[in-house]
């Protein structure tokens, strides 16, 4: 990733304490809080730890590498700008979640879903008829088309499916990134699965 560009302005400011949680280990926390006084070595530290997890996680909801490391970039810049404001009861991996969820629907909204589809949607029907007359000559890259079902869902749904099953957050934690109740975040995870279900289909079908 790129050298990150960080504003000077937090560090001329009267920072407020963050709000830590038991999910932060003691050593986090310090070095948040010196992050949240203006100190960049600090927030380097954060970036380092943080960095590659958030490119997966932008990776997965954008389905482009190059957007990825955007989205990551400007998450980053985003959260130096507001960690002196961390308040979220939640662990500092959930909060820099939350920002790199919001950045990276705010980039796939700039963009057409016709432009992002086009060059990696598979040919479903071919797959199927793959599937029901199988030929040991043709290869099906699994991956490829499991990215491609993932770009179907909206961006709730992927973002929602993203975080439990790849991710590891809680129903909870999932809930308060997307500020939905308990109960939609649920189904729309549901939804998510049962949709990917669907497209997949003529993989595993025999």
């Amino acid at each position: 990733m790129a050298c990150l560009p960080l504003t000077p302005s937090l560090a001329n400011q009267t920072p407020h304490p963050p709000v830590y949680t038991s999910e932060m280990t003691h050593s986090e926390q310090e070095i948040v809080k010196k992050a949240a006084s203006g100190d960049r070595v600090a927030f380097r530290e954060l970036v380092l730890e943080h960095s590659h997890a958030m490119f997966r996680l932008a990776w997965r909801l954008t389905g482009d590498e190059s957007l990825a490391e955007d989205v990551v970039q400007d998450s980053f810049i985003k959260a130096w700008r507001k960690i002196g404001d961390f308040r979220l009861q939640s662990s500092f991996r959930t909060w820099l979640h939350r920002i790199t969820v919001n950045t990276a629907m705010d980039q796939l909204r700039k963009q057409s879903r016709h432009d992002q589809m086009e060059a990696r949607e598979p040919d479903w029907a071919q797959l199927q008829a793959g599937a029901e007359t199988p030929r040991h000559d043709v290869q099906i890259d699994v991956r490829a088309c499991t990215r491609a079902a993932m770009m179907n869902l909206s961006d709730t749904e992927r973002t929602a499916l993203t975080l439990r099953h790849f991710e590891g957050h809680s129903i909870r934690e999932i809930a308060q990134i997307l500020d939905l109740t308990t109960n939609a975040c649920k189904q729309t995870i549901f939804r998510a699965v049962k949709k990917m279900r669907v497209e997949l289909k003529p993989l595993v079908a025999t």
